[in-house]
C-alpha cells in the first residue's frame, strides 16, 4: 500500500487497517522479489543515502602507553574534513610491519555514560567486564577502540549541551538534513576500517568487529556496507522494533533507521551480512532485547544465511537466565569466532 491509497483508506473509514498494513515489513531479506543488494539500497537510502567521498585519514599521533605485553598509541583521525575522531590503538609486543597481526575493531557500549568511549575497552576505565580490546590483545589481535559521536571527547565542543541532550541534538541535527545518526555511525566505522587497513602492523585480509550493547548494534548496522570485515560478533542487542512497540521501549538513536519498516526489521539489516561470519550472544532476561522477538528474529537471519548457502557462517548464543552483560560464556563464543575466522 502506498501512500496515496493509505489516504483513500483514511477518507474511507478503514484508517486503522491500513495503517496495520504499512507497519507490517513487506519485505524480507530472503524475500525471492528483491535481491540482498536490492536491499542493501534501499537501507542505504533509508540511512540517509551515499556516504561522502573519503578525504585524507590525516592522522595525529598524541601519545604512546607502554603496557605489560601491548602498547596503547592515543591518536586521532578524519571521518570528514574538520571531523577527528579519537581513538586508542592496542598493539601487542612482537607485532611489526614484518610481523603483522588480524585486527578487530571494538564499538564500544552505550550505557548512560557519556564520559566513557574508547577508555573502556582500551582499558583504562570503566568496568572490567568491558576490557575487551585488551584481551583481545593479549590474543594477538591489534585492536582500533574509537569514540562514538557524542561519547568521551566527542561529546559538545560548545559546552553547552551535556550528555544526553547532545546526542538528541545531533541526532536531529541529522534528521532535519535528511539523514539519520546511524548514517553517521556508519561513516564513522567505515574510517575506522580505512585507518586500521592503513597500518603495516595489521593484516589487512583479517579484520573483524566487536561491539556490545550500543556497540552491537554498531557491528550490524556497519557489517553490510563493510567487506572488509570478515568476522563479526555483536553481544546483547538486537532490539527488533516490533518489540520496542510492544514493550514501549527507549532505545539509543542509533537503532532507528528512518523507513527501513517498509523493508523488513532490525535481523533484516543484520541478515544483509551474509555471507560474513557473524555471531551473536544474547541474554535470556536482557530486557533490553526482549528475547521472543530477538529469537525470531536469529531465525530469520539464519534462514537468510541458508539461503546463500553459508549456514556455517552465522552462529548465535543465548545464554540462560542471563541478562544485558558480558558473560565468561558469551566471551568465549566471542573469543572462538575470531580465532576461527581471523587467524590465518
Amino acid at each position: 500500500m502506498d501512500r496515496r491509497d493509505l489516504l483513500k483508506s483514511v477518507v474511507t473509514g478503514s484508517a486503522v487497517s491500513a495503517l496495520a498494513a504499512l507497519q507490517t515489513p513487506a519485505i524480507s531479506a530472503d524475500s525471492p522479489s528483491m535481491s540482498p543488494d536490492q536491499l542493501r539500497e534501499q537501507l542505504q537510502r533509508c540511512l540517509g543515502g551515499p556516504w561522502p567521498e573519503a578525504c585524507p585519514l590525516a592522522p595525529v599521533y598524541r601519545e604512546t602507553i607502554q603496557k605489560d605485553g601491548y602498547r596503547i598509541e592515543s591518536l586521532t583521525y578524519e571521518a570528514e574534513p574538520g571531523d577527528a575522531i579519537p581513538a586508542l590503538l592496542i598493539i601487542p609486543d612482537g607485532v611489526d610491519a614484518d610481523h603483522p597481526a588480524p585486527a578487530v575493531a571494538i564499538w564500544h557500549q552505550h550505557a548512560g555514560q557519556y564520559h566513557l568511549g574508547k577508555s573502556e575497552p582500551a582499558g583504562l576505565d570503566g568496568d572490567p567486564m568491558h576490557h575487551t580490546g585488551v584481551a583481545l590483545a593479549r590474543e594477538g589481535y591489534v585492536v582500533l577502540c574509537p569514540d562514538a559521536l557524542c561519547f568521551e571527547e566527542r561529546q559538545d565542543p560548545s559546552g553547552k549541551l551535556q550528555k544526553g541532550n547532545f546526542e538528541r541534538f545531533e541526532f536531529l541535527r541529522y534528521v532535519v538534513d535528511g539523514k539519520s545518526m546511524a548514517w553517521k555511525n556508519i561513516v564513522d566505522m567505515r574510517r575506522a576500517i580505512d585507518f586500521l587497513v592503513s597500518r603495516p602492523e595489521v593484516n589487512a585480509d583479517l579484520i573483524g568487529c566487536y561491539g556490545h550493547s550500543m556497540g552491537s548494534t554498531h557491528t550490524w548496522l556497519v557489517g553490510p556496507f563493510e567487506p572488509r570485515l570478515k568476522a563479526l560478533v555483536g553481544n546483547c542487542c538486537l532490539p527488533t522494533y516490533s518489540a520496542i512497540h510492544e514493550h514501549h521501549l527507549l532505545h539509543c538513536f542509533p537503532n532507528f533507521v528512518p523507513g527501513w519498516q517498509a523493508f523488513g526489521d532490525t535481523p533484516e539489516i543484520a541478515a544483509l551480512i551474509a555471507p560474513r561470519a557473524l555471531h551473536l550472544n544474547l541474554g535470556e532476561t536482557d530486557g533490553g532485547s526482549p528475547i521472543e522477538h530477538a529469537r525470531a528474529g536469529v531465525d530469520r537471519i539464519a534462514a537468510v544465511y541458508g539461503a546463500q548457502n553459508a549456514s556455517d557462517q552465522f552462529s548465535a548464543f543465548i545464554e540462560p537466565d542471563t541478562g544485558h552483560v558480558l558473560s565468561e560464556a558469551m566471551w568465549e563464543k566471542t573469543k572462538t569466532h575470531f580465532a576461527k575466522h581471523l587467524k590465518a
